[in-house]
């Protein structure tokens, strides 16, 4: 007979992401909240960093009536916090909080850090101190909001002596918090979800070999020689203080157990919430618009007259880290494309990937007002829509420019560099990211270093089909579900990369690409369809049972260590 879970009366879960869009992080929370929200209506309350202040922020609405009596109550404890609603499907409780006060106490915190638990902050430099000092507000703020709740008299949410409360942190940004929570109020048990090892996404950045040699790195070892002590400190001494620790892939727990030298105790793999797709009634409307915008900001720059009928849209897009996404591999396989004899229709693909972008370009703008994109010669540079503010130590650009790929009029293969934000607001293309992603034919994500893989389940999710590795979580998982590598005509190809077989990925890129050429329509159809499939499989309703199960290992331990009354 199963054991019946415990489940948490509250979850307080903090992130660095929470109402602050950086990466994949926030797409995991602000899609997952909906689902905890419907489980738990108002106990579910996420911690973010408070950038905006004043400002009004797009992903967040304050509410001062909010939990007021607490609000007063923390100032009165001279917490700076900012109550109202995550502006996301579901609109949770957020707290943001204003960390900037406790840099001037920043020693004596790590000083505490060192003796309770052994963290070395002292090789601490960049967005270290920043992030653990937002992680030590999040956890005044849990540590607050739990005595305050648990004094309220007369109110259903009052926490009772016995009630399960979780604080669910997230990366090694949280781990602080995390620690602090677990000193100071051990009767909430503590979640820690490392989305990437810090140590193994710094050994595949820095051109090293991760996974053939994984089982001979030693952890500490590595993070001395790339001066990331202080990170991997916070991390592995989080992973392994706290009551739940996981990670969101098969592939990173192995990084886990061999670079901070703990398994996990579950794996949280990241879902998507649908509601983020256009419904099939304007479906088909938003991709025409979409398509039509691509290709009058890609006529406009390279003075072409690419169209529907005979043109593949194709991107790439992330992080801009070169080597982990797969960003080089992507423009390798472009090139291979150009001279490709089965390559049946041009191809037009975007590399979406924000850089240090300086402006919109002002000679792009003006043609597509006045010319409204009918140009018959290209723009000086007809790779970019944006300028960079260091146009000649772009690792895209010279690489494009190492291969001789100017976009000539005779090339069928033609790149952009698209290097912004997509909000729809650019200045160029104006379009969202996923209004991007909806028009595209094929996604392309070849990652080197990916613990999960958002881009290519969103891309799946707006039925395109996509390609990427087995090397990203999202590979593997995709893999599993079909019994097989994946093909082309399953939806998702995923190829087989290695430390070494860069080449053979490139061409694996190509040839998928130029076989997708050569489809009908109705043979395309069928691959959008099977994309659509498997995307269903990946709906946080599918795996928001691995958070039931990590609230539960979590309860269970904090309760075995709390010492009996």
């Amino acid at each position: 007979m199963s054991k019946e879970l415990l489940t948490p009366d509250y979850i307080f879960e903090s992130s660095w992401e929470v109402c602050n869009k950086v990466g994949g992080i926030y797409t995991v929370l602000s899609t997952r909240a909906k689902t905890l929200q419907d489980a738990f209506p108002d106990r579910i309350i996420f911690i973010g960093p408070d950038f905006w202040k004043e400002k009004e922020s797009p992903y967040f609405r304050e509410d001062k009536a909010l939990m007021s009596q607490w609000q007063w109550e923390a100032k009165e404890q001279g917490l700076k916090v900012r109550v109202g609603r995550w502006t996301v499907p579901g609109e949770p409780i957020a707290i943001l909080v204003d960390f900037m006060p406790y840099f001037e106490k920043k020693n004596d915190i790590y000083t505490w850090l060192w003796n309770a638990y052994g963290v070395d902050s002292l090789h601490a430099y960049g967005d270290y101190d920043e992030a653990s000092m937002f992680s030590y507000a999040a956890g005044l703020v849990v540590e607050s909001l739990y005595h305050f709740l648990r004094m309220r008299d007369g109110e259903n949410e009052k926490v009772r002596d016995g009630e399960n409360v979780i604080y669910h942190a997230n990366e090694w940004m949280c781990g602080l918090g995390a620690l602090y929570v677990k000193s100071k109020v051990p009767e909430i048990a503590t979640i820690f979800t490392t989305h990437a090892t810090s140590i193994g996404r710094s050994i595949a950045g820095n051109q090293k070999p991760l996974y053939d040699y994984l089982f001979a790195y030693n952890g500490d070892q590595m993070a001395q020689e790339l001066n990331m002590q202080s990170k991997h400190s916070i991390e592995k001494q989080t992973a392994h203080n706290v009551d739940c620790f996981t990670t969101v892939s098969d592939i990173t727990a192995n990084e886990c157990l061999e670079l901070l030298d703990k398994p996990v105790d579950v794996v949280l793999p990241n879902g998507f919430d649908d509601s983020f797709v256009p419904r099939p009634q304007v479906f088909g409307r938003k991709r025409k618009l979409a398509r039509r915008r691509m290709f009058e900001v890609a006529n406009a720059l390279l003075g072409e007259q690419l169209s529907d009928e005979d043109t593949l849209i194709v991107s790439t897009s992330g992080r801009y880290e070169f080597r982990n996404k797969g960003i080089d591999v992507f423009i390798e396989a472009m090139n291979r494309l150009l001279r490709d004899r089965n390559l049946k229709k041009n191809v037009l693909a975007f590399i979406v990937v924000p850089g240090w972008v300086g402006e919109p370009r002002e000679d792009l703008q003006e043609r597509l007002r006045n010319e409204n994109g009918k140009a018959e010669t290209p723009l000086e540079v007809p790779m970019i829509t944006h300028w960079l503010h260091n146009m000649g130590h772009d690792n895209v650009l010279n690489m494009m420019k190492f291969y001789d790929m100017h976009n000539r009029h005779e090339d069928k293969v033609k790149v952009i560099f698209l290097p912004c934000y997509l909000d729809g607001n650019d200045g160029i293309l104006n379009l969202s990211y996923y209004d991007v992603v909806l028009g595209n034919d094929l996604c392309i994500y070849p990652s080197y270093y990916e613990p999960w893989g958002y881009t290519p389940l969103e891309a799946v999710a707006f039925r395109v089909p996509c390609i990427t590795t087995d090397l990203a979580g999202f590979g593997l998982w995709a893999n599993k579900e079909f019994g097989h590598y994946g093909e082309l005509s399953d939806g998702v190809k995923v190829i087989h990369r290695t430390d070494y077989n860069y080449s053979e990925v490139a061409d694996s890129i190509k040839d998928t690409v130029s076989e997708y050429s050569q489809l009908t329509e109705k043979q395309a159809e069928a691959c959008r369809k099977k994309a659509a499939e498997l995307s269903k499989k990946a709906l946080w309703s599918q795996f928001i049972k691995y958070y039931y199960e990590a609230y539960d290992i979590a309860l269970r331990k904090m309760k075995g260590s709390l010492p009996t009354k």
